[in-house]
């Protein structure tokens, strides 16, 4: 938006910005896939603005955004930064997102804490499906939008291609504002459509020229398209009557309009950058087309009862209401909250209230606490610059609360309120581990609490049936970052080690057996003898024990003593170790003796009954089935039911769902989709998603049968 502001106030490298006013903030998340150039165009924009003296490099490991250890190693970001800086007399908070998929839930709360969202497209790359996806999620909510095309200087760079790209993907409402001018792969210079101005940046700075006659066609083209556009969006409905007729259409009217349209979320403005140009542009977007705090909807709000809160509104003198978006953990510093201030304002020293609900399935227990505040900070990648207060509007970071995790309600503590939880997915990649050493055992624990609390995307699950500790993430890179955590941050080593997954045990037949537990040794021995009746149940009946015991040969008292006995073997499994089900245990016949009979002495019996009968009879191996609902873009719907039929899965039928994407519903066993996340990842390149739920228990076939039983 050059045509209105040619230039800006910046602010001060290594000083700590302060908002006074909302209506002088902007919170802008970045959106795009991997390696499309989200970090970079930070760089540019701290460097155009004076924040950081010059630009980092990923390459480098010198971005401010990317400074966790991982990042720096791996070459791109998988946490959530914010780098804020002034334009114009405005501070900007733009929140830096991973573009991995594993990281999606960095990315969630970004889109949590941000009122507009810049999508980066790669020149050379185009747009994937998780871009599109996240795209179709912000038009639900009505999220401003605009799109910043990288990597013009890209020798593979395609402006027009990735354009036509944009629009169909998006849909309407994508047009660009500037047309870049490359000159043997270098880009010099912008040409304004609205302006029709040269803005070029050969000698570094911004000046300002005519372009020429060779760009008057497509200056033409273009133009015309993005003045139509306007046009559509404007609230003065003579405006398009006067266009059609020739009128000549007043700039500042069009770039007005332009500003009104981006604002409410019904325009989404196309800019360009490479080789260092295109930063001014983007900042002239962001302070005069993107909303303020004061515009962007509030979230649902209650008080702890669950009542609905309707009187909360972007004030700093309201009531403090606050969302913890992200929370990192540093062994020297402590807990870090990164917090989003909605209403009120926040200052150090001052008492909070705590509220976290809505997550218990995922170890996050319901809590309310109250917390002190400790020091406020504006983050700059490591760097914590401390600030006096945190308006409504603004973004903070919060030092030492110690019961704040991400997704956590800050509210004044004499009107405690809760914040809606966000979506996140939920984590479908099992990986179980173990402690490397007994030291790393001690350890652990507190360890894995800490990383659980900031992560809302991981899952802890200690299964008492395989008696394994498991991590449920969201994909390979994720488990890599979870456990490099625990080792470089937290001094906890641990190796992954093979998920078992539980089983069942049931009989195959129905038939009869003895436990005879007769053993005399000086003073009392032990007498017990029953005679059981065992037969398979339908699928999820559980146990049955039925007593047909007559004239008392196994007195009263014993006859629980038996079930007790068998309920016990059944739990220990009489194959591999694995709890039996679906089971009716008839005792029917029995002797006992009047003075070594015992309560033990019949629970054994119980128990060698029920093994005598497993004996007799073949014994099955049963196996989790569970349903599985897969939503794929329909190019995919092929590959992945074909894909569910290789996994020993029925297919149960499809649905549509919106526009070009299908429901696939199935039932597959449990152990054939242990690493569905990722292969299902692979098949659609980055777009389905599935959910899993147990459905029941069936029988192992017998191939597989013997391989358990005999590795058990």
């Amino acid at each position: 938006m050059a045509e209105k502001n040619a230039g800006g106030t910046v602010g001060a490298a290594g000083r700590a910005l302060a908002a006074d006013r909302a209506d002088a903030i902007r919170n802008v998340v970045l959106v795009g896939h991997s390696g499309a150039g989200k970090t970079t165009l930070v760089e540019h924009l701290l460097a155009a603005t004076g924040t950081v003296q010059r630009p980092g490099r990923v390459e480098d490991g010198n971005t401010v955004s990317d400074f966790d250890e991982v990042e720096v190693r791996q070459q791109r970001s998988v946490n959530l930064a914010v780098a804020p800086l002034t334009y114009g007399g405005v501070k900007i908070n733009l929140l830096d997102t991973p573009g991995y998929a594993d990281f999606v839930g960095d990315l969630r709360a970004g889109l949590r804490a941000a009122d507009a969202a810049l999508f980066v497209v790669s020149a050379c790359e185009g747009v994937d499906g998780l871009t599109q996806m996240l795209w179709e999620e912000c038009a639900q909510v009505g999220m401003p939008r605009a799109v910043v095309i990288t990597k013009l200087d890209h020798q593979r760079a395609n402006f027009e291609e990735v354009l036509v790209t944009c629009q169909d993907v998006f849909g309407d409402g994508v047009a660009p504002l500037y047309l870049p001018v490359i000159t043997n792969g270098h880009v010099n210079g912008l040409i304004g459509l609205l302006s029709q101005k040269f803005y070029n940046y050969a000698s570094g700075d911004r000046a300002e020229k005519d372009p020429g006659a060779e760009y008057a066609a497509q200056i033409e083209t273009y133009r015309g398209d993005l003045i139509e556009g306007i046009i559509q969006e404007s609230e003065d409905e003579s405006l398009m009557e006067r266009y059609l007729a020739g009128e000549p259409i007043d700039g500042i009217m069009l770039i007005e309009d332009l500003e009104k349209a981006v604002a409410r979320g019904s325009f989404y403005p196309v800019l360009c950058t490479g080789s260092g140009v295109g930063a001014t542009e983007v900042l002239e977007l962001i302070t005069q087309g993107f909303p303020s705090p004061l515009e962007h909807c509030q979230h649902e709000v209650s008080d702890l009862s669950g009542k609905p809160v309707q009187d909360i509104a972007c004030d700093p003198e309201g009531p403090l209401l606050a969302e913890v978006v992200k929370t990192t953990s540093d062994p020297y510093v402590g807990r870090i909250s990164l917090v989003r201030v909605f209403s009120g304002t926040l200052r150090p020293d001052m008492t909070v209230h705590v509220s976290g609900h809505g997550l218990a399935e995922r170890g996050h227990e319901d809590h309310d606490v109250d917390e002190r505040i400790g020091t406020l900070s504006c983050p700059l990648g490591k760097q914590q610059r401390t600030t006096p207060k945190a308006i409504a509007g603004d973004i903070v970071a919060v030092a030492k609360l110690s019961r704040a995790e991400t997704g956590d309600t800050l509210s004044d503590v004499e009107r405690p309120l809760c914040m809606t939880a966000w979506s996140m997915p939920e984590p479908l990649l099992p990986v179980a581990i173990r402690a490397r050493s007994k030291a790393d055992e001690d350890k652990l624990s507190q360890a894995l609490a800490r990383l659980v609390a900031e992560d809302p995307t991981l899952r802890l699950e200690n299964n008492a049936e395989t008696r394994q500790l498991v991590l449920w993430c969201m994909g390979e890179a994720h488990t890599d970052v979870v456990l490099d955590r625990l080792a470089k941050r937290h001094g906890v080593e641990v190796e992954r080690i093979e998920l078992r997954v539980p089983l069942r045990e049931t009989f195959g037949g129905k038939c009869q057996a003895m436990g005879r537990n007769v053993k005399q040794t000086g003073g009392h021995g032990q007498y017990a003898i029953c005679h059981i009746e065992v037969e398979p149940l339908p699928s999820g009946s559980g146990f049955e024990f039925v007593d047909k015991i007559v004239g008392g040969v196994v007195p009263r008292q014993f006859i629980p003593s038996v079930e007790k006995g068998v309920r016990a073997q059944m739990e220990r499994g009489v194959v591999a170790g694995y709890p039996m089900v679906d089971l009716r245990v008839t005792l029917y016949d029995g002797k006992a003796h009047p003075v070594d009979s015992s309560d033990m002495a019949f629970q054994i019996a119980g128990q060698l009954a029920l093994k005598e009968a497993a004996s007799k009879v073949p014994t099955l191996l049963l196996e989790p089935v569970d349903e599985l609902s897969v939503l794929v873009a329909d190019d995919y719907v092929g590959s992945v039911m074909s894909d569910l039929s290789s996994r020993r899965g029925r297919v149960l039928g499809t649905e549509p769902v919106g526009t070009g994407r299908t429901l696939v519903k199935a039932e597959v066993p449990e152990l054939e989709i242990t690493r569905y996340a990722i292969d299902l990842r692979s098949m659609s390149h980055g777009t389905g998603t599935f959910h899993r739920s147990f459905l029941r228990y069936e029988p192992l076939p017998p191939n597989l049968a013997s391989k358990v039983t005999a590795a058990d």
